[in-house]
């Protein structure tokens, strides 16, 4: 059974930096192209990054490039999302995705402190 779940949330501080992971199981991180999406209270869940199959592509929303970086471990069978420089408007629910499986994460709570 494919499960996705999240972590490496909490509290910041506003230009602190924090990792999420998302551990997979029931499929190999490296058979699917991976995203990390986010949903702040009130608004639309938006992409915020992407990483193929290959791990040779990689593509992010204009508000987090130059300070988000989307990677993987094969060997350990997990994606991650290292944030640095986060700000306030990065506060929200983070969730990773696969999308040949369509499957989505539990979430994992982010909170920016100005």
């Amino acid at each position: 059974q494919v499960r996705l779940v999240e972590s490496g949330g909490g509290l910041v501080q506003s230009g602190g930096s924090l990792r999420l992971s998302c551990a997979a199981s029931g499929f190999t991180v490296s058979s699917d192209a991976m995203s990390w999406y986010r949903q702040a209270p009130g608004k639309e869940r938006e992409l915020v990054a992407t990483i193929s199959r290959s791990s040779h592509m990689t593509n992010y929303a204009d508000s987090v490039k130059g300070r988000f970086t989307i990677s993987r471990d094969n060997a350990k069978n997990t994606m991650y999302l290292q944030m640095n420089r986060l700000k306030p408007e990065d506060t929200a629910v983070y969730y990773c995705y696969a999308h040949l499986r369509n499957w989505w994460g539990q979430g994992t709570q982010v909170t920016v402190s100005s």
